[in-house]
């Protein structure tokens, strides 16, 4: 469904949708997975992808009024109440009418522990603050937890991504952009003390062991707040840049990251920073993916200057003062192909051969 979305094909969509829908249908069906929040998750999710908004309200309100009372203290209900908030965000035009949003809703019914009840309404202003404290509370009470074993530790780890990732989204809704960047700030900063301090102590259990996973999640969630921040208010551009970067250097693997900076970076007039930053961590790191999107940025620049060049209005100055880009996406060809994972990566060697004809 993702890939006909993509690909803007509304046939395919409709057809790939309905046997995506019946087979979610089916298995929800079987009595073990009745219960089941993941494929409950991953159905409303579908309906979402879709254009069903309301149906996919319906599945996640009955998900929600079915997962119990566990509130923040249960990973998969955390999970569930992020994904439908982060989705109610982004029908957001602007930040004015955020506290009267279904997404505040939902944050804050997580915190009271209780039977889930669809949304009816403005959120009570002392709801809102009881469910701050809570929120803040079991942060810190996460952040300083120490895991017993490794199944607890990975449980641990996704309860913990998905709270920060609840509160950090209800200080955006009801304080603003720079409390929920506050929180990320906090938990990176902690989750980074405690593998360092795991690294200190090898074979002992301090902080959170996985913390490698956490905080790349982590960071994700930060960078993606930031991009849908800038799509609706004004807001400078560096914070972002510098997230990215400092995220990409310790994640060069992580194609999602690589996907926002190359879109930050394209709105650019100049590319020379963009290319040093490749270059550095191109020879930092034994990852493909860093020579994959340098030769797809300098790709769509290419595309963009001779769209530019090409255009049928009279005469164009371009303001794109680009040259050598056709020799420069052949050095990075040759030298991603190279190296030691680009000599038998076949979707490298097809990009190269389909830029070469």
């Amino acid at each position: 469904v993702i890939q006909c979305l993509q690909v803007k094909k509304k046939k395919k969509l409709k057809a790939q949708g309905r046997k995506s829908k019946k087979l979610a249908k089916n298995f929800l069906k079987a009595p073990d997975n009745r219960n089941n929040l993941c494929l409950w998750k991953l159905y409303a999710y579908l309906e979402w992808l879709l254009g069903n908004t309301d149906d996919a309200r319906k599945v996640f309100d009955t998900a929600l009024c079915t997962a119990g009372t566990g509130g923040l203290k249960s990973a998969q209900l955390c999970s569930l109440s992020l994904l439908y908030a982060q989705l109610e965000v982004e029908l957001l035009e602007s930040l004015e009418g955020a506290l009267i949003s279904r997404a505040v809703h939902i944050l804050t019914k997580l915190t009271e522990n209780g039977p889930y009840v669809p949304y009816s309404g403005q959120v009570l202003s002392v709801n809102v603050l009881k469910a701050r404290k809570t929120y803040e509370h079991a942060l810190q009470d996460y952040l300083s937890k120490i895991p017993v074993s490794d199944q607890d530790q990975v449980s641990d780890t996704d309860q913990l991504v998905s709270l920060v990732g609840c509160y950090a989204l209800f200080q955006y809704l009801t304080v603003g952009i720079d409390a929920a960047v506050l929180i990320y700030t906090q938990a990176s900063e902690k989750l980074e003390a405690s593998g360092s301090q795991e690294c200190e102590n090898t074979g002992e259990n301090f902080g959170i062991l996985h913390f490698p996973a956490a905080l790349e999640a982590v960071t994700l969630l930060h960078t993606n707040l930031l991009r849908f921040h800038m799509k609706i208010s004004v807001y400078p551009l560096n914070p972002l840049r510098e997230a990215l970067t400092e995220a990409l250097k310790r994640y060069p693997s992580n194609q999602s990251l690589w996907r926002s900076y190359i879109h930050v970076q394209r709105k650019s007039h100049s590319a020379s920073k963009a290319r040093r930053f490749f270059d550095s961590v191109t020879r930092s790191t034994n990852s493909l993916e860093p020579w994959l999107f340098a030769i797809q940025a300098e790709q769509m620049r290419k595309k963009l200057t001779e769209k530019v060049q090409r255009a049928d209005v009279g005469e164009i100055h371009c303001t794109i003062p680009e040259t050598g880009l056709t020799n420069r996406i052949v050095a990075l060809f040759e030298h991603a192909v190279q190296s030691e994972n680009g000599t038998h990566c076949p979707l490298l060697w097809r990009m190269y051969l389909n830029f070469m004809v």
